[in-house]
């Protein structure tokens, strides 16, 4: 059989992958790499960078080009033959990973090369890989005596495959409830962009659907009801379903409980930093970002919080006010925040969503977002025809520098669907590295689930939705614009975890200057560009209910970090008393008894921000503090551009995220830029 994963010659072939090359490939490669390390252990020393650390990248390599689109795939076009296949292969690699990080006779070829007199001559690159890989081998238990090391080997094997159980039940809450509406009148409030939308849906469930209206738990049709809808008991059934998505609650009660997973996936966490030494996970998260410690992490949440809470209790007093007085709602609800605050500001400003949504066509803001990184950066994106997808609305750019040089490539994948995880996010299809003068083009994939096209119509965006594909398109810039010739540490790799998210929320500020949604909002049917006046109404409402939002995220944050310091070794379950103890500390608005928000949080169980969801807001501080040098200078300056794409964008995981952030902006980075944005501060 002729494996199309096992093809390196360009880019996946996506067309040709089916899940049963998944297991093969993977066992082949994983064979591979493990006799060719067998054979760079083996080779006469001294151990050199090129005749061990350039072999090690190349497994590295191999092994991500195999694994990047069955993993990608999982999420986008996920299928019960495709997860499974997928599953079998988590064990797989995962002990793969954990021989590798204890392997004594790799770890001290290693060490021997940094104690060598070869080690002077390594590039800054080189020497942070050996340094990371110093640090990653104790924090992959090669310290361990044997017992302790089959201990973690297997923790990280569960883990592996817990994670991935947690990801699909929520996968299959989401798309296993929907709800068809066949009367109009219940439907009172909704725009008639949502309506066609329920009943485009309608029809391509069953072309028979003709009056009918098919609303799902997919992010833009949970939105449009939980926005729109005046009926309150709709609002309150569609919130009933969301928020106990795979959970012992709800329409679906307990047919894909995450509850013993997720205490299950902490205890093991807490289990493995303890054969580490560390005190808790949280302090095991932190080996490898930018905060110093627990405390600095804490201290960092609590003081949002404490400047965030006025502003948010007058933002809750003021859609209290409102509720009862305009819309004759007495006691507010979870199912109404949305409503009401739809209407708050629609009352304020005279500024819904749908008001701006004909200015934000997608092919305009696609255009606009283009045109941006290119006054900013001296980059052209272009669309590349012929290439193979796993989905006909995807499609493939490359970025070009002023010099014609190509630096980068991506697949874009909008819309929401069934079968695709929800959410929207950034990943590595392709690394940049060099070698004999090559270069591997980086390549990723950038995915979101907005809101589709509808009828004969382009899709239409919120304004939040903008929002987000420029937050990811920034994760990519950081990808594609790397010029690090070395996996480890090229793009996003080897960066600190929490200074990742900065140049993401960086491009979102180019959402809220006039200058720049001149070159994107332009209205569908007109092309008139967005007129002075709505966008004065949009910066007025810019910080519209800003301190329940930053206190809301605060609680997310603290809810993810005293888990992972405070969750007990015992039998008892934990999540839902400390999610409640953080919501008593930061909350508030209290969510209903049959609330599970914590069971569909897959950031935090299934992804990468265990203990680190405190990285959006660390982060944060830096994207607005960065971003304030540009207010100084003007937002297209092409001197502060080129001097953040040089520090921050083309840097990867070289250097020190904070001697970048210093070098940009001229000093430390200050909070005072996050609170004034956020208007929590005055101005």
């Amino acid at each position: 059989m002729t494996n199309p994963l096992l093809d390196f010659s360009g880019l996946p072939h996506f067309g040709q992958i089916e899940a049963e090359h998944v297991l093969p490939a993977i066992e082949q490669v994983l064979h591979d790499n493990r006799q060719q390390l067998s054979q760079l252990l083996a080779q006469t020393k001294p151990y050199t960078w090129g005749n061990l650390m350039q072999a090690l990248q190349e497994m590295d390599d191999r092994l991500s080009r195999v694994w990047s689109p069955v993993s990608h795939l999982n999420a986008v076009k996920n299928s019960e033959q495709l997860r499974q296949a997928h599953e079998h292969c988590l064990p797989l690699l995962s002990e793969y990973h954990t021989q590798m990080g204890q392997n004594n006779d790799l770890y001290d070829a290693i060490n021997s090369l940094v104690n060598s007199t070869d080690y002077a001559y390594l590039d800054t690159a080189q020497k942070k890989i050996l340094s990371n890989q110093q640090r990653d081998f104790h924090l992959s238990g090669i310290d361990l005596d044997e017992d302790k090391k089959q201990q973690f080997k297997a923790i990280k094997q569960e883990l592996s495959q817990l994670k991935s159980r947690y990801e699909n039940n929520v996968l299959d809450a989401t798309n296993g409830w929907e709800k068809h509406i066949t009367t109009k009148t219940k439907l009172s409030g909704l725009p008639d962009s949502a309506l066609a939308m329920a009943r485009q849906a309608a029809q391509l469930d069953d072309a028979n659907n003709t009056d009918v209206y098919l609303f799902n738990l997919q992010f833009p049709s949970y939105f449009a009801i939980m926005t729109h809808a005046d009926d309150r008991e709709l609002r309150q059934e569609f919130y009933t379903a969301y928020v106990t998505r795979a959970s012992d609650q709800g329409p679906n009660a307990g047919q894909w409980d995450n509850t013993e997973l997720m205490e299950r996936i902490v205890f093991l966490r807490q289990k493995l930093a303890q054969l580490l030494n560390f005190k808790h996970y949280a302090d095991y998260s932190l080996a490898t970002k930018m905060a110093d410690s627990s405390d600095d992490v804490i201290d960092f949440l609590e003081q949002l919080a404490e400047k965030s809470k006025p502003i948010a209790e007058q933002d809750l007093q003021e859609l209290r006010d409102f509720a009862q007085q305009e819309l004759g709602l007495n006691d507010i609800q979870a199912w109404d925040l949305n409503y009401v605050a739809e209407k708050l500001r629609l009352h304020q400003y005279q500024l819904s969503q749908e008001i701006l949504k004909p200015y934000f066509p997608e092919h305009q803001v696609l255009e606009g977002l283009f045109a941006i990184v290119k006054r900013l950066y001296g980059i052209d994106v272009s669309a590349v025809a012929g290439v193979e997808t796993w989905h006909p609305d995807v499609r493939f750019y490359e970025i070009t520098d002023a010099q014609g040089t190509l630096r980068g490539q991506f697949y874009l994948d909008l819309y929401a669907r069934p079968h695709k995880r929800g959410g929207a996010w950034m990943d590595e299809c392709l690394l940049r590295y060099a070698h004999n003068g090559v270069v591997q083009i980086p390549v990723t994939y950038l995915t979101c689930n907005l809101t589709p096209p509808i009828g004969e119509n382009p899709a239409l965006f919120t304004h939040d939705e903008v929002t987000t594909l420029f937050h990811e398109f920034g994760h990519g810039l950081q990808h594609m614009l790397t010029q690090v010739d070395y996996t480890a540490v090229s793009g996003i790799n080897g960066v600190a975890w929490d200074a990742v998210e900065l140049p993401s929320q960086f491009m979102e500020n180019w959402c809220w200057q006039q200058e720049s949604l001149n070159l994107m909002a332009k209205h569908y049917q007109t092309g008139e560009t967005l007129p002075d006046e709505l966008f004065a109404k949009m910066n007025a409402a810019k910080n519209f209910q800003s301190g329940l939002q930053m206190l809301r995220q605060v609680e997310f944050s603290l809810f993810d970090f005293t888990l992972h310091i405070h969750y007990q070794c015992t039998e008892k379950h934990q999540v839902q008393e400390i999610l409640n103890a953080t919501r008593e500390q930061v909350a508030l608005i209290k969510p209903p008894e049959f609330n599970r928000f914590q069971h569909g949080f897959s950031h935090i169980f299934a992804g990468g921000y265990a203990a680190g969801y405190y990285s959006y807001k660390w982060a944060e501080v830096l994207s607005a503090d960065a971003f304030s040098l540009f207010e100084e200078h003007g937002i297209f300056d092409p001197q502060t551009g080129q001097r953040f794409m040089q520090t921050i964008l083309e840097t990867g995981g070289v250097e020190d995220p904070m001697d970048l952030f210093i070098r940009f902006r001229g000093r430390k980075p200050s909070i005072d830029a996050l609170l004034r944005h956020s208007g929590i501060k005055p101005k």
